[in-house]
């Protein structure tokens, strides 16, 4: 295609071939689709339903989050949320959760990275005091299991990288159970031995004595460095 100068030159440059593809780059990166406060909200959003069930109520609460799809059908499509929405049959927290999910939303809307919510929703403490989930976790408030779903929902659609265990780990905390069941017996049906402590690291009733050392089934906590 030719193109008519209808301008006098006053400069020129010959770019090379890198410079070529990170020109090209960046125009790439300011076509992409990001999310933002004012993003047009689509008749159709991909949703998931996380069910809680706390001994702090008779009533489950169910969070829904619905994601958009960004950049869809292109090699940068990916899934970012969008809103959340908390429902209960239980109308003793409604105000609160209600105000809840309308900052959530807003700031998932906003854009950018929103995993910092994960963290500042875990750290809620409830002064009447936690409770611990199936599998000996520890919930210091509703607030913060809300806070877990919302982890869970971010690994689940690539925003949270999981952390996992190296093999040497793995064989280590394997080794490790070996050896405390030979002691105190094994802990059939059980996640984790009766006399387990809880973990301050991952917040699971897990952390047991093993040669002088309380040491985390868990996640490999370790007093003894």
């Amino acid at each position: 295609m030719t193109h008519k100068i209808t301008q006098k030159i006053v400069a020129y440059k010959v770019l090379s071939k890198s410079d070529a593809d990170t020109t090209a780059a960046q125009v790439e990166q300011k076509l992409l689709e990001s999310m933002h406060e004012n993003v047009e909200r689509p008749e159709i959003l991909l949703g998931s339903t996380y069910k809680i069930k706390t001994p702090q109520s008779e009533h489950a609460l169910y969070i829904t989050i619905n994601d958009m799809i960004l950049n869809q059908g292109t090699p940068h499509e990916e899934r970012r949320p969008y809103e959340i929405f908390i429902n209960s049959k239980n109308m003793e927290h409604f105000q609160w959760v209600l105000a809840l999910t309308r900052v959530i939303s807003a700031v998932f809307r906003k854009g950018g990275d929103a995993c910092f919510l994960v963290e500042e929703l875990k750290a809620v403490f409830d002064p009447r005091g936690g409770y611990f989930k199936k599998g000996g976790i520890f919930m210091p408030s509703l607030v913060a299991e809300i806070g877990c779903a919302i982890e869970s929902h971010l690994k689940h659609i690539g925003m949270i990288k999981p952390k996992t265990m190296t093999d040497h780990q793995k064989r280590f905390l394997a080794e490790k159970r070996r050896e405390f069941e030979a002691r105190h017996g094994e802990t059939e049906g059980l996640d984790f031995p009766e006399q387990a402590v809880l973990c301050n690291k991952c917040s699971t009733k897990a952390m047991v004595l093993m040669d002088g050392c309380m040491t985390c089934l868990n996640c490999g906590e370790s007093k003894c460095g």
